[in-house]
C-alpha cells in the first residue's frame, strides 16, 4: 500500500479524501497483467500518524504492449507497478 496526493471521492452520498491506494496484479508472465487497484481513506490517530481506512474506490487496469514490456524490464517492478497503476487513475503518490 502506497501513499497518494489526497483526492475527493463521492461515496454514499458523502464526500471523502482518499489517500492511499493499494494494487495486486495478474501476470500472464509473457504479454500482459491486469492490476486491481483500491483506494483507502486516510486515518489520522491520535498520535498525528496516518494509516488506511475504509476503502472508498476500486477497479481493475490492464497493461499490455509496450508498457507492459518496459514495467517487466524495470529493477523494482513493484514501484514501477504503483507508479504505473497511478498513471492510469490519475493520481500522485507521495
Amino acid at each position: 500500500m502506497k501513499q497518494i496526493q489526497p483526492i475527493s471521492i463521492w461515496v454514499n452520498g458523502e464526500e471523502k479524501t482518499g489517500q492511499f491506494i493499494s494494487t495486486i496484479s495478474n501476470d500472464n508472465l509473457a504479454t500482459s497483467a491486469l492490476f486491481y487497484w483500491q483506494i483507502y481513506e486516510g486515518i489520522t490517530d491520535e498520535e498525528g500518524s496516518l494509516s488506511n481506512g475504509q476503502q472508498l474506490a476500486q477497479g481493475n487496469v490492464s497493461m499490455d504492449g509496450q508498457d507492459y514490456i518496459d514495467w517487466n524490464a524495470d529493477p523494482d517492478i513493484n514501484q514501477a507497478a504503483y507508479i504505473w497503476v497511478c498513471n492510469q487513475l490519475n493520481l500522485t503518490l507521495v
